[in-house]
């Protein structure tokens, strides 16, 4: 039960949180941390025109106390990964996907064991996407204001708005996981957290493959094999220099363009300026190498097939394995996709049967959902 002298103590941290702005305030910031049971944590960043987010401010809270970190004072974050590391220390984040990219990439290593209270809400019958507000609403009869939440977090200094802002980000994180834990419990599903948690970890720290972003540009489906093949070299080589320049990835190229350079096949850069898609200077820069990435797919006679888009037979499958997922999960409470999306349902049908099981069917969905579901599977084959 979560009590009104709780939730104002909580407030009342995030109106004078601590600031943590020196090497030496950190390393006893980080020995009073390992002191908690729980503790929320967030982080507030950039990410508009780079392959990394730049990031401005990592704020942490145990519910009664509200720290507010500035990287770009403290230096190195590496002495925040025992803290991230410590597995008698839950770690809690909302919606964290991004925030964990963000620790992983400075401080080398991600929050273990974490609880993710916009997933632990879906699983009681909330929205998929809930944010941090609403669920606030949701649980604790509080309004939050967001009016900060496209500030440029690397300017300094720093607003008192904006301080505000980021410690209400976190402060009532503790008493949220609280909550949230005894409901998921009361129902059977707190280990279907744990294991979408420690997924949403792995995903974390898995890198991603160059070789699948074409899978990432919409209309990919629409080329013939030629061009498929051409986009895939390009869409490889658009990740691969988009990370080596910090750039994101639209500011190399945008999709539509590659898909554009897909079709049309230039095979010169004079060619590849009368396209109109780019400017003078990034085909003198990018352009020699495009047109070598399409020679070589040329040359070779390579084709590719778009092996994820289902054949016309596979669509009553489809369907009938989706009214299955919607049933069940009118049954559950919850959203159909928390069980199975469709992009997960295609992925389980193109499955061979010497293949793994895909790990969306693996764990607690296993005897919910995946024995109905490969029924169905071995019924049409």
């Amino acid at each position: 039960m979560i009590t009104q002298s709780e939730i104002n103590k909580a407030l009342a941290a995030a109106d004078q949180p601590i600031m943590i702005e020196s090497a030496s305030q950190f390393q006893q910031a980080v020995k009073n941390w390992r002191k908690c049971k729980v503790i929320g944590i967030d982080t507030e960043f950039v990410r508009e025109r780079t392959w990394r987010a730049d990031l401005g401010l990592i704020q942490l809270s145990d519910g009664k106390s509200v720290w507010l970190l500035d990287p770009l004072q403290t230096g190195p974050l590496q002495p925040l990964s025992t803290l991230l590391e410590d597995r008698s220390i839950i770690k809690i984040l909302h919606a964290p996907s991004e925030d964990l990219d963000v620790l992983l990439y400075h401080t080398g290593t991600v929050p273990t064991p974490m609880f993710d209270t916009q997933t632990a809400c879906t699983m009681l019958g909330q929205s998929l996407q809930m944010g941090y507000h609403k669920t606030v609403d949701w649980l604790l009869n509080i309004t939050v204001d967001k009016g900060e939440t496209r500030s440029n977090w690397c300017k300094r200094p720093l607003r008192p708005a904006q301080l505000h802002y980021a410690a209400l980000d976190v402060c009532l994180l503790p008493m949220m996981q609280r909550q949230l834990s005894t409901r998921l419990q009361a129902l059977g599903r707190d280990g279907w957290l744990i294991e979408d948690c420690e997924r949403l970890l792995n995903k974390a720290k898995t890198p991603a493959d160059p070789a699948q972003a074409w899978k990432r540009i919409n209309g990919y489906g629409r080329l013939d094999g030629s061009a498929l093949a051409i986009l895939q070299k390009l869409a490889n080589w658009r990740d691969e220099e988009a990370e080596r320049r910090n750039l994101a990835r639209g500011f190399v190229i945008k999709d539509n363009d590659l898909l554009t350079i897909a079709t049309q096949k230039p095979a010169s850069l004079s060619a590849l300026s009368g396209l109109d898609i780019w400017h003078p200077k990034a085909i003198q820069r990018y352009g020699p190498d495009l047109i070598t990435h399409i020679d070589e797919v040329l040359q070779a006679g390579l084709t590719a097939e778009a092996t994820e888009n289902l054949q016309t037979k596979y669509r009553k499958l489809l369907n009938n394995m989706q009214k299955v997922v919607r049933e069940k999960a009118i049954e559950l409470s919850v959203e159909p996709a928390l069980l199975a999306s469709k992009r997960d349902l295609e992925s389980l049908i193109l499955a061979t049967d010497s293949e793994p099981l895909p790990e969306r069917f693996q764990g607690w969905r296993k005897n919910i959902i995946s024995s109905e579901l490969l029924a169905l599977k071995d019924e049409f084959s």
